[in-house]
């Protein structure tokens, strides 16, 4: 606070500036260098204080229905630690939803705004059922992919949370007044700016390390070789959080940097919810089963009964018990026992010329 206070007054000097210069070397001036630009920070901080008023900022938080969540408070999340230097000081936080609870089990879902029909299904499909399995979609309210996994979790009973780069009073993008409404209903709206600011650009690109440290893990849906989504994967990827990827078309662009990231081995390949459950979900607890193909009736058979089925010919008059033993290696006795057993299952029917397959075997 004294820091704080010595900025406002302009009284603080960036410690060792003045015996520094340019000319004692690269190393030096390296060091010169970093001290400058400590400088220009310490006065545009001094710019903003002047214009700082916290108290005016909680009673226009309090009076637009936000509330400040700090360190140390029962809804802070602790997993914001990990950022380090990097967490925030505080958290405004507009909805129903308890910030620290709903982070508990969440999957950050991110990607294109320009989203293509399959990146708004694909991320709309996992939000739904995200949701209904019990896991918040925390994303960043913009549209496309965002907006697709919001609604999808508004589905469900399970909150959703928006991660703004703006005050949580300001709806950007406008078209999604009524969207952020029904999340604030039903989860949160939650920002690091107060009140009143407006978005820019690189207030995105600070936001996403707030996404990829709230959730257990990224799954990008769809991103472009150049997309802010790749910027939270590698946030995700500096915080040790789990990454996942869902693969597009060969020839979107759209899908180039999720391909990107699967080729890098920074992600792994999900394409459903339960896919993504298994990879971000504690071992034993959230395990799902691997998936398999459907299980076929002749999937049942015995090794000797497979290889007499293949065996028996599927077109032409039919084949002899003999010649059957002999395609399928095995002694007469064996063969005649198995055609009985696939007579009766309905799999092959004898004829006048032999043995034949039926064609639905």
């Amino acid at each position: 606070m004294e820091a704080l206070a010595q900025i406002r007054r302009g009284r603080l000097a960036v410690e060792g500036r003045g015996r520094l210069s340019p000319e004692h070397g690269d190393d030096r001036e390296e060091e010169y260098r970093r001290w400058r630009a400590v400088a220009q920070r310490l006065a545009g901080w001094r710019a903003r204080l002047q214009a700082a008023d916290p108290a005016a900022d909680l009673a226009a938080g309090e009076a637009g229905g936000a509330r400040l969540v700090v360190p140390g408070d029962i809804e802070w999340p602790t997993q914001l630690d990990d950022l380090g230097h990097a967490r925030p000081v505080g958290l405004w936080v507009h909805g129903t939803a308890d910030l620290r609870f709903s982070c508990l089990r969440s999957v950050a879902l991110v990607g294109a705004r320009a989203a293509t029909a399959y990146g708004a299904h694909v991320a709309a499909t996992l939000g739904v059922d995200l949701g209904h399995d019990g896991w918040t979609v925390i994303s960043g309210g913009a549209y496309g992919i965002d907006g697709a996994a919001h609604r999808g979790a508004l589905t469900g009973e399970t909150p959703t949370i928006a991660v703004l780069a703006c005050g949580t009073d300001f709806c950007y993008p406008q078209g999604h007044h009524e969207l952020f409404a029904a999340v604030r209903d039903q989860g949160a709206l939650v920002s690091e700016c107060p009140l009143g600011v407006h978005p820019t650009r690189s207030r995105f690109l600070v936001r996403n390390r707030l996404i990829a440290a709230l959730s257990r893990g990224t799954v990008v849906v769809e991103a472009a070789l150049r997309s802010g989504a790749l910027n939270t994967a590698n946030h995700a990827v500096s915080l040790s959080r789990h990454l996942g990827a869902v693969p597009g078309p060969v020839t979107s662009g759209l899908s180039a940097g999720c391909h990107h990231l699967l080729r890098q081995g920074k992600a792994v390949c999900v394409t459903s919810a339960a896919e993504v459950i298994d990879l971000v979900g504690l071992i034993g607890d959230d395990a799902r089963p691997h998936r398999r193909g459907p299980v076929l009736p002749r999937d049942t058979l015995g090794t000797e009964t497979r290889r007499v089925l293949d065996a028996v010919p599927a077109r032409g008059g039919g084949a002899g018990p003999a010649t059957i033993a002999v395609a399928a290696e095995v002694d007469l006795a064996t063969a005649l026992s198995c055609l009985g057993a696939l007579a009766a299952a309905g799999y092959v029917q004898r004829t006048r010329h032999g043995w034949r397959a039926l064609p639905h075997t």
